[in-house]
């Protein structure tokens, strides 16, 4: 079977090309086969203080719980045509005292949904280290560039200063929400208990019928022994919600991390040029020209995040569609996109990440763009000290406004932007302020607002994140 999965055979990305070693040996099949184990462990512990297996049979079950074996359960599968039981029949081959008490009383969902939820909880654990370590990181970086000056963009044109870092405190926030969204749904992950073929747990209260114990208390000593909650209500499956709940916040983070890499992109591009990737001695940029330095790992970002995105939709429909107590249209699907979500996303975190702190800021650059554009910017400025001063507001808004669209054709011309001194030259402003206060005014340097002040508050949140 090993050799069937290899280069000369469809191999997805997910497997070798993207994502951490840790990430995908949690969605691994032996990973999972192990967690079963675990399950079927778990039960067979609670039904001995039941009295309905025995301690010699529960410790042999622990001794083989890592003696996985696929090739032997594919070979069976094969010919049954039904996983789970295929796994069941690996391991009661290996456990001659125990093999009749595995899966006793339980339905195939009751271990692979309680299994399920044990992963998720390692997956969601994971991505919040990923997510903790990014922001770090990017609070580094908005802590250093907290005020420093540059243009900021509306519509994808110049518009007023804000700062770097404020700029980059948008996307910590952003994190820092995504963080608390994560931390919910970890928090509320559920599995569906031990309650049998339609939820009503019927096979289990029929076993322990001759029993001191109940059967919601073997649920709650199964669900203690998995460190895990259970649903108090599910039908066969847990409801498929919960699936909508983690893709939902994992695509809210893919979101985050999209936009932040789609800035990204445009302030690399060479017209503005703040921004530029790490980019490694010996990289290539392009086959056909050697000259290019194309921001490769942000576009990766943005293609991975639309694999998470697009889960949504698959989530959404499978718990909106799962007909009555169970329908199996969800489980081939569950299989692929679930761990190609976490896997896509771990891929992006990691990038961003090593984009985050290697990227450069150029100051050159900055200074550029203020020179050409930030005395636009300023122009709000002069209004104001012109309103102290007594001016007609709307007047003067005409004044600025006639006098910036002719420096504007100048700047688009790739002239010296003319404003400055035809705003210090015009008879009309001059009228009320001095051309010394007006050179004053249209410093754009610290015409930021509180971008400095926000920058550290959102920076503060982020420093106490973990004791919220």
């Amino acid at each position: 079977m090993a050799d069937l999965y290899n280069h000369n055979s469809y191999v997805s990305p997910l497997s070798w090309r993207y994502g951490s070693g840790e990430m995908k040996e949690i969605f691994s099949e032996v990973h999972k086969r192990k967690l079963l184990r675990r399950v079927w462990i778990a039960l067979a512990k609670a039904q001995e203080k039941a009295g309905v297996v025995t301690k010699e049979q529960v410790e042999e079950l622990i001794a083989h719980k890592d003696d996985i074996d696929i090739d032997k359960a594919t070979e069976i599968e094969n010919v049954i045509h039904h996983d789970l039981m295929a796994e069941i029949k690996t391991y009661a081959s290996q456990c001659p005292k125990a093999g009749g008490i595995i899966h006793l009383g339980a339905t195939s969902m009751d271990a692979l949904d309680n299994a399920d939820a044990v992963r998720f909880i390692e997956a969601l654990d994971f991505t919040l280290m990923r997510l903790d370590t990014l922001i770090d990181v990017l609070s580094e970086k908005a802590e250093a560039y907290k005020n420093v000056p540059t243009m900021a963009f509306t519509h994808i044109q110049p518009a007023e200063i804000t700062t770097i870092g404020y700029r980059l405190s948008q996307t910590l926030q952003d994190l820092l929400d995504d963080r608390e969204q994560l931390m919910f749904v970890k928090k509320n992950i559920r599995g569906k208990g031990m309650k049998g073929a339609v939820g009503t747990a019927a096979s289990y209260k029929e076993l322990l019928s001759d029993s001191n114990v109940s059967s919601i208390e073997m649920e709650n000593m199964v669900m203690d022994e998995l460190g895990i909650k259970a649903y108090d209500a599910a039908t066969q499956i847990y409801s498929r919600k919960q699936d909508l709940r983690i893709i939902e916040a994992l695509s809210s983070i893919a979101c985050t991390l999209h936009k932040f890499s789609l800035d990204f992109r445009i302030l690399q591009s060479p017209p503005i040029g703040e921004f530029s990737e790490p980019f490694g001695k010996m990289q290539v940029g392009s086959s056909a020209m050697p000259f290019k330095r194309n921001p490769i790992n942000s576009e990766k970002i943005d293609s991975l995040s639309r694999i998470v995105e697009n889960a949504y939709q698959s989530a959404w429909n499978n718990a909106a569609s799962t007909v009555l107590e169970r329908s199996l249209d969800d489980s081939a699907n569950r299989r692929i996109f679930i761990p190609e979500s976490f896997i896509a996303l771990d891929e992006m975190l990691i990038t961003e990440i090593k984009v985050v702190k290697g990227m450069s800021i150029h100051s050159t650059a900055t200074e550029r763009l203020m020179s050409s554009y930030g005395v636009f910017a300023s122009t709000e400025k002069v209004l104001m000290e012109l309103g102290k001063k007594g001016a007609d507001r709307q007047k003067m808004h005409e004044v600025i406004r006639e006098e910036s669209l002719k420096a504007w054709v100048s700047v688009q011309e790739g002239k010296e932007n003319p404003l400055k001194k035809a705003l210090m030259e015009n008879n009309e402003i001059l009228s009320y302020l001095s051309k010394e206060e007006i050179e004053k005014a249209l410093d754009a340097s610290g015409y930021t607002g509180d971008a400095e002040e926000r920058t550290l508050m959102v920076l503060e949140r982020a420093k106490n994140r973990k004791n919220s």
